[in-house]
């Protein structure tokens, strides 16, 4: 039986090298079938969004498994060894527990 892929998000700690105060949080989404694959995917595309923008070329745009490195912001450091990735809910999915009724 084939692994079954599903969506997956990779959230990795960031930081501005100028300004280490200032923190935030970069978002990766695409088809995976592991947590492990989604962290290797995300990296991927961020290192060819990186390599790209530093030679002066376009960013590559989303993958077909929906993997893309969108919103690359330089002089900003990857903390790629707090990573997480996990499988991506959708908040808006119905299925979803909402303190809404609609």
């Amino acid at each position: 039986m084939p692994n079954r892929r599903e969506f997956y998000e990779v959230d990795v700690p960031i930081h501005d090298t100028a300004n280490p105060t200032l923190r935030g949080l970069h978002v990766f989404t695409g088809e995976a079938d592991s947590p492990t694959t989604a962290l290797r995917r995300a990296h991927e595309v961020y290192d060819a969004a990186l390599a790209a923008h530093t030679a002066g070329l376009e960013v590559p745009g989303k993958q077909p498994d929906s993997w893309g490195a969108a919103g690359l912001r330089p002089g900003w450091e990857m903390e790629w060894t707090a990573a997480k990735a996990g499988r991506w809910h959708n908040p808006l999915s119905c299925t979803t527990r909402s303190d809404f009724a609609l």
